[in-house]
């Protein structure tokens, strides 16, 4: 075997405290060579972005390393003066972020962030031809026309090819990708690593893929490092760990991962229902100019009926940007809509601002990001006890006894009801934003992206936790997801969304054993298998590249009509000007 281009010996990252240095990552070994993918797996502070950070160079302040190598193609890197890093990074060594819109300048153009990046380390380049060259290979539609557009103008999608240009653009030997699909709908997710694949093939860069998404591990690894608590667990080819992990933390981590056919049939429910949606329709003005005249409208909504059962969960499934939260906000009473919302005998106003406090009461929402929707400055019981008190329930002993009882119920002890968000982990704070959901014994809970950004472990307890409640309240949820393999494991029935419209819908067994519309069949077949033997045939696309499910109507007199990948199905029709969303 020939050398390898990346080494890592003995590598001991640690923090500065008061208490003199703690370790984050202890005695990591391995080597990476020309052409292979190396994966390295773990839980959120397992060390994996530690380790990413100290290969670049790019630790934070007081975090150092304590002690061992690393050696790019011989050369060893902890010793180098920042000035021969700089000429390293982007030429020899390029990281991808998990956030893209953070890694960007928001002021500059995309072109001009390519073409600073590639006349940093080659003054004498024409950087403005490599950098369109760079937009090509990572299949960016309209290259020339993106070079002059805004990050805050491209999708998600768009954004992260944008990184993976600029990553490559020099050609480095090493590519170190820190949960690069982690934030991405399942459909950009496989163009994404589809496109690192090929990109890899084409020019024999070496990949570290830093994620806990094990089925993206199964799909892209040569070789995996199972890391917990800043240890290397366990490290062998992507076959074996898969088909014979040899550590209990590695086989706790495959258990936990959801998998598409494991959510078996659901006896059918048959309740009344809790909520209704007929025609609803929810649209905004985009304004611009000096006078701030209305140039567009952004259908967000279109025609969407369903009903919600009592003690069903009800999924909304589609990318980003087709409408479920938005739908979820109209439910809730907090955007204008058309049609009408009911929701437990409520109905919800038209113009999403004066809901009353049944509706309040009785729809509770639980968001994607807990560490967002916790205030810092105030201990987890009072956030719990917020609604009572807002609602005036109970005396502040009751309030008190009733959120320990609370907290009993989401597996939380009584006597952390006086930390503050940050003394908890992301499961534990998702666990206190349900139980505050759960303080008002809502008839509805909106689960708005509420395990997507949670480790595969965490997912599961999680999910275990809010199909408990729902058995034991008889609690109905409208779960919005992009998360298929999720969907699958707790839906009783499901709706697609595609451009603000309900393309298809019915129960688990029915989208799931047998998808209709070529759409939902796109979202399947785009979702990570974790399996390494598996081998994926290739998926159609759809016919019209659209930077994000949003149409705009303007008052141009183009139509744009969307079609499926065979041609033959409409799935929407809109008016659109030459700067629409669809353009």
């Amino acid at each position: 075997m020939t050398d390898p281009v990346l080494s890592v010996r003995d590598l001991t990252v640690a923090v500065d405290t008061q208490a003199g240095p703690k370790p984050l990552v202890s005695d990591l070994s391995f080597a990476l060579h020309r052409g292979e993918t190396l994966c390295i797996a773990g839980e959120s502070g397992s060390g994996k972005s530690i380790t990413s950070l100290a290969v670049m160079g790019l630790l934070p302040t007081g975090v150092n390393v304590a002690s061992g190598a690393i050696t790019l193609d011989g050369q060893e890197l902890t010793k180098l003066p920042e000035r021969r890093m700089r000429d390293i990074r982007g030429a020899r060594i390029a990281m991808i972020f998990q956030e893209p819109m953070t890694s960007l300048n928001p002021v500059l153009t995309i072109g001009t962030q390519l073409a600073e990046a590639i006349r940093t380390h080659d003054p004498k380049a024409d950087a403005k031809k490599q950098a369109l060259d760079a937009l090509r290979a990572v299949r960016l539609s309209q290259p020339e026309r993106r070079m002059g557009q805004y990050p805050h103008e491209l999708s998600g999608g768009m954004r992260q090819r944008v990184m993976i240009a600029m990553a490559l653009a020099l050609k480095p030997d090493v590519l170190i990708a820190d949960e690069p699909t982690t934030a991405l709908d399942v459909t950009v997710q496989r163009e994404v690593l589809d496109l690192l694949r090929d990109l890899q093939r084409d020019t024999g860069t070496a990949i570290i893929l830093i994620t806990h998404d094990m089925g993206v591990v199964a799909e892209m690894a040569d070789r995996v490092i199972v890391m917990q608590s800043g240890r290397m667990v366990e490290t062998a080819p992507v076959a074996q760990i898969f088909d014979t992990p040899a550590q209990p933390y590695t086989r706790a981590l495959l258990a936990a991962v959801p998998r598409m056919g494991d959510g078996g049939g659901a006896a059918p429910i048959t309740a009344d229902p809790i909520a209704q949606l007929q025609d609803v329709q929810v649209s905004y003005d985009i304004h611009g100019g000096l006078l701030g005249r209305t140039t567009h409208r952004v259908h967000a909504v279109e025609h969407v009926s369903f009903d919600i059962l009592a003690g069903e969960t009800f999924s909304l499934v589609g990318e980003s940007g087709c409408g479920k939260s938005t739908i979820a906000r109209a439910i809730t009473g907090l955007v204008p809509h058309e049609g009408q919302i009911t929701v437990a005998g409520h109905s919800v106003p038209h113009d999403g601002l004066s809901a009353g406090p049944g509706l309040r009461r009785d729809v509770q929402m639980v968001f994607q990001d807990p560490a967002a929707a916790l205030n810092p400055r105030k201990k987890v019981g009072e956030l719990v006890a917020e609604p009572l008190v807002i609602h005036r329930i109970g005396t502040a002993s009751e309030r008190r006894a009733h959120v320990r009882d609370l907290f009993n119920r989401v597996g939380l002890s009584a006597d952390q009801i006086d930390r503050y968000p940050h003394e908890f982990s992301g499961g534990q704070r998702q666990r206190i934003c349900i139980a505050r959901a759960l303080a008002l014994q809502p008839k509805l809970i909106i689960a708005d992206e509420s395990v997507s950004a949670l480790d595969v472990s965490v997912q599961a307890r999680v999910l275990e936790l809010l199909a408990e409640l729902k058995a034991e309240f008889g609690i109905s949820y409208l779960f919005i997801s992009h998360d298929m393999a999720v969907v699958e494991n707790i839906s009783d029935r499901i709706a697609v969304m595609y451009l603000g419209q309900i393309v298809e819908m019915g129960t688990r067994a029915q989208i799931f054993g047998n998808p209709q519309h070529p759409y939902t069949r796109r979202l399947i077949e785009s979702v990570p298998v974790p399996d390494p033997a598996f081998i994926r045939a290739p998926s159609p696309r759809m016919a019209t590249e659209v930077p994000s499910p949003v149409w705009a109507v303007g008052s141009g007199p183009a139509r744009v009509v969307l079609t499926d990948a065979g041609g033959g199905h409409l799935v929407a029709e809109a008016a659109a000007t030459d700067d629409a969303a669809v353009s």
